[in-house]
């Protein structure tokens, strides 16, 4: 498909104020670039619905994005509020996505049976929730990452299926 343009929205109250390094964010953006993949777009902001729905908004209307993955705000916490922000701003969903994760990496990482993580596809972007952390993180998309590129091919074609 070609060089696949990548939007990293890291969705953290303590990243957003300071108190805490964004290590998942620092290393998905590493990971991506190792690729071959651009990230055109990064930004860390708190767990609030208004934050994380002006972000992904501004990655794919302005940013043009391929592909926005978010990090964290998928749990049970009262201000995890990603997969609403997401759910919100997509046209259509994806939830085979958000499913393979939970089951290809709930063996090593048991707490995701919680993440209430969604995909879905807002104009021509595929948008993905991840968990929140440098290693769940990690897994998930290690889950996902080789299907990335063929996703969006798929969803960025004119050609009807």
């Amino acid at each position: 498909m070609g060089e696949l343009r990548l939007g990293i929205l890291t969705c953290s109250d303590a990243c957003a104020e300071g108190r805490a390094e964004d290590a998942a964010g620092g290393w998905i953006v590493d990971v991506c670039e190792e690729r071959g993949w651009l990230v055109v777009a990064y930004h860390v902001c708190p767990n609030d619905f208004e934050s994380i729905t002006t972000s992904l908004i501004e990655m794919v209307d302005v940013d043009d994005v391929d592909v926005a993955l978010t990090l964290g705000g998928t749990g049970l916490g009262f201000r995890d509020t990603t997969p609403e922000a997401t759910d919100r701003i997509c046209e259509r969903m994806v939830p085979g996505l958000a499913e393979e994760i939970r089951s290809g990496a709930i063996a090593a990482h048991p707490q995701l049976m919680f993440s209430r993580a969604v995909a879905g596809i807002r104009d021509r972007t595929l948008i993905v929730n991840l968990p929140g952390g440098e290693e769940p993180t990690a897994m998930a998309f290690g889950v996902i990452a080789d299907q990335l590129e063929y996703a969006s091919g798929m969803i960025r074609s004119r050609e009807p299926s």
